[in-house]
């Protein structure tokens, strides 16, 4: 599946946007969504859900192949199109994003033991958090033998974690119950819920979560064996992984009622399957989770380091990210990512912050990103810059682009007001390393556009933090 030097085929790069975007989000998709919408809404979003993504696929094709000089995805798309402060903000959102989405795992994985085992709790009590450490140091030294070594580790996860998801799915649709699917379909008598259309706004921030990783192939771009592979990576991956979460999500719906599922810990796949067919469905898909969370937690510690290091080695990170060691993994982001995981792993000793929580607040900085990326494939298009062998394409790239941007400005509305303050308060900080990098190019560290950018991130951050100390806000 690679080539020697580590070069990565079709069949890897498959892998990791796969094992990247199952992990423990599926696991947990039943009692997620119906947590906050009934059948009806949630065939709407999915529908939504389904079109915005396929066309945000589309675009890392598009980008992939219309811009090969450009590696790592998400970043040197943001760079290229709208300067070198959008370009770090990008990268270091999409850092962000993935660690937190770790950290939420780790929770999530020990949560899961606790249900056999009592001294794991909720998966934040203090032997749990030690037990997660060692699997966190545990991945990070598996890791740092290889990135070619890690990622055929990943696609035998991958593999793994999908057959007990396929069982649930022929199992549940065999016990399916269309009574049971059409009881309330639009939530008509739960008034919490609300309309339609807010459920379906509510619900979006769980399927950007369950998604993140589409653009896992593009960021290992420098390291395909082919750059057409990346572009037919994205759209596979994307359409297997889309096509287990709508089945998985909605075949529950006809198992166990909203209000029943709503109530479910996590991981509610378990739960349900466990109705269905005793315990044993239980420890199957706690078994499957397990795999999947590994699986998982290995793809996001690869794409981490390789989001960090191709940033510095382009100068817009500070020098000492760029730092590879003999095996080719770049060690100081590795060090730094995991060192950050693990002080969030503390910290959750202390917060009341839950998985869910985790999980909207890594969604939520995954936007800006995807929103770059589409605004990028716009602007190529618009310009025509690349078209000038295929103007035939150029009108449909460009309405591919204008529906994936509409998608991601739209995400950035669904997610509502109190995650993006709490992003622009993660987004903030990042500006010490970019004054570093700037330091050491010797470069003024903003243009005139870029200070306006940053001050709104300013005033955001210090909205959220006032409203974090004064309990208007909370994580």
């Amino acid at each position: 599946m690679t080539e020697p030097g580590g070069k990565l085929r079709l069949g890897a790069l498959i892998a990791l946007v796969v094992g990247s975007m199952i992990g423990g989000g599926i696991f947990s998709l039943p009692q997620n969504m119906a947590e906050r919408a009934e059948a009806g809404a949630i065939l709407i979003g999915w529908g939504i859900t389904a079109v915005g993504m396929l066309m945000l696929a589309f675009v890392f094709q598009t980008l992939a192949n219309r811009k090969p000089t450009l590696d790592s995805g998400v970043y040197a798309y943001a760079k290229a199109g709208f300067g070198e402060y959008m370009g770090f903000s990008s990268a270091w959102g999409y850092w962000i994003s993935a660690w937190l989405g770790n950290v939420g795992y780790f929770v999530l994985l020990f949560s899961t033991l606790g249900y056999y085992f009592p001294i794991f709790g909720q998966g934040n009590t203090p032997i749990a958090i030690a037990c997660a450490s060692v699997l966190l140091w545990s991945v990070h030294f598996l890791v740092m033998r290889g990135i070619k070594e890690a990622a055929f580790i990943n696609q035998v996860t991958t593999v793994a974690k999908i057959v007990p998801l396929v069982m649930f799915i022929v199992i549940a649709a065999v016990a399916f119950k269309a009574d049971v699917f059409t009881l309330d379909i639009w939530g008509s008598s739960n008034p919490s819920l609300g309309g339609v259309m807010e459920q379906v706004r509510h619900m979006m921030l769980v399927t950007v979560f369950v998604f993140i990783g589409i653009e896992g192939a593009s960021v290992y771009s420098g390291r395909a064996q082919k750059r057409s592979d990346v572009g037919k990576a994205t759209v596979i991956g994307f359409l297997g992984v889309l096509a287990l979460l709508v089945l998985v999500n909605v075949l529950s719906l006809g198992i166990m009622s909203q209000p029943e599922l709503a109530t479910l810990q996590n991981p509610s796949l378990a739960a349900v399957l466990e109705h269905i067919v005793g315990p044993w469905g239980a420890l199957l898909i706690s078994l499957g989770l397990a795999v999947s969370l590994l699986g998982a937690l290995l793809s996001w510690a690869l794409l981490c380091a390789e989001i960090l290091f191709a940033t510095a080695r382009d100068d817009t990170m500070p020098a000492f990210l760029k730092k590879e060691n003999a095996n080719g993994v770049p060690v100081n982001a590795m060090w730094l990512t995991n060192g950050m995981i693990q002080l969030f792993l503390l910290i959750t000793l202390f917060s009341a912050g839950t998985y869910t929580s985790l999980i909207y607040l890594a969604s939520s900085m995954i936007l800006v990103p995807y929103l770059w990326s589409a605004a990028y494939a716009v602007l190529l298009a618009w310009r025509g810059e690349t078209y000038e062998q295929a103007p035939g394409q150029r009108r449909k790239d460009l309405l591919i682009g204008l529906v994936a941007l509409a998608y991601a400005i739209w995400l950035l509305y669904a997610g509502g007001v109190k995650y993006l303050l709490l992003s622009a308060l993660l987004y903030a900080p990042g500006v010490i390393l970019y004054a570093k990098a700037k330091r050491e190019q010797g470069q003024p560290l903003f243009t005139r556009w870029e200070k306006l950018i940053f001050a709104a991130v300013l005033v955001g951050a210090g909205l959220a933090a006032y409203g974090l100390f004064s309990g208007v806000l909370s994580l």
